[in-house]
This record gives structure tokens, sequence and C-alpha cells, in this order.
């Protein structure tokens, strides 16, 4: 089947969360489908990111956003009702490419990552859609605006608002639906958002096999280090719990990430190294004892655990990531509140071998067997192929 993919960003290097689903996504779809890929971008390409999508792409097309229009589209957002984020990705000279595209491709299915790029094909109602949530952004916005100080909470609230309405009011215009979990299918505020199919992240299990380093860490947290909620885990991580478990011996702690920005880059200290990018990111679950993730914000499922829990990592996080994740507590996965309940499983971790060994290999265990790229890939090809009118 030959299948039209529309991105809002192009899917390498793997950095972030949205690029990480689509590029395996495409890698898995195009086993039994051809690929258009069409991407979104206000940034350029390097041709050695290109060339690592090739291989699985029929044809790869870059629509470049300017700057300085997506500028002046989200001043003139203020006074619109629709999302900034709409506003951010919509453009009218892109979306005539776009339809150039799909008209003389003649695709049978279109399949669109997130809800910024679903306005550009609405309008086609003969080929079958799929629209990927991927996250309940407005839930996502809505914790950050309860977290943040004025003016930003004011702003977040209102984007939140916006996007609640959006998601609501574009689910009409395509055939299937999916999202990451039903956490967040639960945040759609859409009569038939229980319709929406959950289709989780993977994980490569062939990538990641337990690759055994020396411990030179003892706590990691990995991610986007310049995505806000990452950002604030890494310094709660830093500023609170660390303190407290210096008094009780050497700990040393791994902010492992691309673009760490300037808080990020504050925290570096003697027990706390800022690694920036690195090129394989299994070296640093690798070298670490305990992955910790104090995820308060944010929406979706966490990249960053399939994967440590992937390598047999022991992990402690927050009920908000777990619910996505669907571990069980105390046998696969740990969960933490607080300041305290971290430190006390950190330290219960690194007293007890045997227990961190435990955890590690049964939330290893538990990964591997509920989370495939290639099963996930089933279940698009599934809707794919069912043609329900919406």
């Amino acid at each position: 089947m030959k299948v039209f993919v529309l991105l809002s960003r192009f899917s390498f290097p793997l950095e972030k969360g949205d690029k990480l689903r689509a590029y395996h996504q495409i890698r898995t779809l195009s086993k039994e489908h051809k690929i258009f890929l069409c991407c979104l971008t206000d940034k350029e390409i390097k041709p050695e990111y290109i060339q690592e999508l090739e291989p699985f792409c029929e044809r790869i097309e870059l629509i470049k956003l300017s700057r300085i229009k997506i500028f002046f589209k989200l001043c003139f957002g203020i006074f619109s009702a629709r999302p900034f984020q709409y506003h951010y990705f919509f453009d009218r000279a892109a979306q005539k490419k776009i339809h150039a595209y799909i008209e003389s491709y003649l695709p049978k299915h279109i399949y669109c990552q997130l809800i910024r790029t679903a306005s550009y094909v609405k309008a086609y109602s003969v080929i079958p859609k799929t629209l990927d949530y991927m996250d309940a952004l407005s839930a996502g916005m809505r914790r950050r605006a309860g977290v943040s100080g004025f003016p930003l909470n004011l702003l977040f609230h209102i984007e939140a608002k916006r996007l609640s309405r959006f998601e609501a009011e574009i689910f009409q215009y395509f055939n299937h639906h999916t999202i990451i979990s039903e956490q967040d299918r639960n945040e759609i505020a859409h009569p038939k958002g229980k319709s929406i199919n959950i289709v989780p992240n993977g994980i490569d299990e062939s990538f990641f096999q337990s690759i055994v380093n020396k411990k030179v860490c003892d706590i990691l947290f990995a991610g986007n280090m310049n995505y806000s909620p990452n950002v604030r885990a890494a310094k709660f991580i830093a500023e609170e719990v660390m303190p407290e478990l210096s008094k009780q011996g050497d700990f040393k702690f791994l902010i492992a990430g691309a673009n760490p920005n300037t808080k990020v880059k504050a925290l570096k200290s003697s027990s706390v190294e800022v690694s920036g990018w690195i090129d394989d990111i299994r070296t640093a679950y690798g070298s670490a004892k305990i992955f910790v993730a104090p995820m308060f914000i944010g929406s979706g499922l966490q990249n960053k655990l399939l994967e440590a829990m992937a390598q047999g990592i022991p992990c402690i996080t927050t009920s908000l990531a777990n619910n996505a994740l669907g571990a069980k507590d105390n046998e696969e996965i740990l969960i933490a509140e607080t300041k305290q309940e971290f430190i006390s499983h950190i330290l219960r971790l690194s007293s007890n071998h045997d227990e961190a060994n435990r955890i590690g290999a049964c939330g290893q265990k538990f990964v591997r067997k509920n989370y495939s790229w290639e099963s996930e890939s089933r279940i698009l090809t599934e809707l794919f192929e069912t043609q329900t009118q919406y």
C-alpha cells in the first residue's frame, strides 16, 4: 500500500520523542508499505540525516518553513482561537506543496503525526486518513501551567484550552485515530474519544541488549534536555535529591541527552555531570546503577523508561509516568512522588544489590514482553486496511 506520511519535524536524529516514534514506525511500516515521507522543517536538514531514512522511503520531501513568517503568525495568534502550535506549523504555501504531492502520488492512505499537521490534509475525504495524536498535548500544557509562574502560567493555560478544543475539533476529519496511552486518550475531549486506538511506543530489542559497562554513576537521567518536563526533572534530582544523598555517601549523578539548556548546564558540579548529546545512548544506560525519572509534568509514554528498563536498569519514576507505562510498582519499577520517597528508593537500591537486580530483571522482562515497534506497526497496518468512514 502507498502511504503518505506527514510529520511536523524530520525524524532524525532521534533526540525527541516524536522523532523516535516516527522513525521506528516508518522503519517497520516500510516492510509492508511504500512510504512517501513529507516533513515540515524550520531548519536545514543534513544530508546524512536524510540518508538514514532513505532505505525506508520511496520518496522524501522537505518543506521549509520561514522563521520570519512563523514569528508574525505567532504574533497574530494572540488574537486567534487556534493554538499557537497551529500557527507555528500551518503555512498556506506549504499546504499547496502538500496537496501537489498527494495528487501526484495518489496514496491509498494518509498518516499524520500530531495535530500540528492535521489541517494540511483535513480536506481530503476520498483518501482514508489516520491521525496520530501521540500525546494529549492539552494535558501536558495544562500541567506546565500549574507549575509555572506569571506570565508563563497564563500563556500555558490559554494554549491548553485552545489545544483541547482543537484536539476535539480535528477528530471529525479522520477515519482513524491513534494515541500513545490510555491516560492520554482519556484527555481527548471528544464524544467518541474512547474509539481512539492506543498505539504505544516500543523498543528495538536487538538494539537494547544489556551492555555491561563499568558503573561510573549511581543515578542517571536522560532525555532532550531543552524540554521543560525533563529540565524540571533534572533540577529536582540535582537540587533536591542529591544534597540529601551526599549526606549518606559519595553519589554521582549523570544527566545525559541532547541540547542541555543553560539551566541544565548550571547544575554541573563535582557530583553532577552534564554530558550533552551521546552518540550511543546505551553507553549512558550501561554506566548507571539506577535510572531516576521524576516526571511531574508532560504527557505520553516515556521512551527513556522503556530504554532503561530494556537494558535491565532498575527504574524509579512517578505515577504520572507509570500510568502510561503500566509496570507493577515494587516489582517491575518503583514509584515515588515526593523528594523523600525518591531518596528512600535510591538508598534502598544502592544498599541492596540483589533487590536492584530483581527490579531491573523484572522491568526488562516486562518491557520486552509488552513493547515492540514491530507489534505496534501491525496495529497501524490493520487500521490502514480498514476503510472506516468518518
